[in-house]
């Protein structure tokens, strides 16, 4: 991103931010100084560049974001009956062109919203699971039906950056230190691969999708895309949802497929992941059965982020030419671990 992007959007919120009161007539004062004078990049990635400035936050989204989905995705977090689940935005400043929640800016779709304060990632203890679960319980009960919007929801993501992610790994070239050896990267790419050929053709984006599982879906579920709002509200106030980029319509497991994915493979503590699913029941979430074994419905989207994971450690630790870090090796070793099961182990997702 250059300086001048962050500037420009910086300029944007700076437009939406909220004036301080008028001065009374005939008095006169210095006006105050910008809160945020230099830009406050909040994230700088291919796929999205976030600048803060004040409580105001503008996304600048991919460039090959298709216009008629991010209208409805935006229109989904703007609308009245997900008040309390997503993060509204904010309208764009009168004299943008656009519709009244994006524009464009340097050739991309740009969005505005609250600032809201994130999860604090030095306080792992403190890590609102059971208000995520409870958040994606209620969003998965908003019938798609009833939210009228300009343009239809697509599908939902998954199996799609699921396949993006092994094209990515492959696409890598160049020696790899993942270990020791180039031919401990090989058998690493290699479960890989055996894992990914293991899911069914659907959860590959090879084949449609089954029947029966039509949910609204945020689509990218982790702890990075809980905020409270306002900014430093107490701690009794409630978590909303961010980022609907990837939002859609599909089966709702794939929302819980990241924590699921973490759990089997070591990196979620059985008790945290047993308050989260507790908490999704308890608020009647629909992606997993009421009690019971939830695994016939979480399998295949579990293993399919546990390969996608596992496929961007290794084309980004390429591209850094570094080693895979621990985490990064215990997804691997997951899987090696799917790659390995017969058959008859694994489940077909069930409605």
């Amino acid at each position: 991103m250059t300086v001048s992007v962050a500037q420009a959007l910086t300029a944007v919120a700076h437009d939406a931010a909220p004036r301080p009161a008028q001065t009374p007539p005939g008095h006169r004062t210095t006006p105050p100084a910008c809160p945020c004078p230099r830009p406050d990049i909040l994230a700088d990635r291919p796929d999205g560049t976030v600048v803060r400035h004040g409580d105001v936050v503008a996304k600048s989204h991919a460039p090959d974001t298709d216009p008629a989905a991010l209208t409805a995705r935006i229109a989904v977090a703007a609308h009245p009956l997900l008040a309390g689940i997503l993060l509204p935005p904010l309208p764009v400043p009168a004299a943008a062109r656009g519709g009244a929640f994006t524009t464009v800016l340097h050739g991309r779709p740009l969005t505005l919203w609250p600032y809201g304060t994130p999860v604090d990632p030095e306080d792992p203890d403190a890590a609102p699971w059971e208000d995520a679960a409870t958040l994606l319980a209620r969003l998965h009960a908003i019938a798609p039906g009833a939210l009228q919007l300009p343009a239809p929801l697509p599908p939902m993501r998954g199996p799609a950056k699921a396949a993006r992610a092994i094209a990515r790994m492959r696409a890598a070239t160049g020696p790899h230190p993942a270990s020791t050896a180039t031919a401990t990267t090989t058998a690493a790419t290699t479960a890989v691969l055996r894992a990914w050929a293991g899911l069914p053709a659907w959860a590959r984006d090879e084949a449609p999708p089954p029947h029966g599982r039509a949910a609204l879906c945020h689509g990218d579920l982790h702890l990075g895309q809980l905020v409270r709002h306002p900014a430093g509200a107490p701690s009794t106030d409630r978590w909303l949802l961010i980022d609907v980029d990837d939002m859609g319509i599909g089966d709702p497991a794939w929302d819980l497929a990241r924590p699921a994915a973490w759990y089997a493979a070591g990196l979620l503590a059985p008790d945290v992941w047993d308050r989260f699913l507790g908490a999704y029941r308890s608020a009647g979430g629909t992606a997993v059965r009421p009690d019971g074994d939830p695994w016939p419905q979480l399998d295949v989207p579990a293993r399919a982020l546990t390969v996608q994971t596992a496929a961007l450690a290794l084309a980004k630790s390429a591209a850094d030419n570094r080693p895979l870090d621990e985490v990064e090796e215990m997804m691997i070793e997951a899987c090696a671990r799917i790659a390995s099961l017969p058959p008859e182990l694994a489940y077909e997702a069930t409605p």
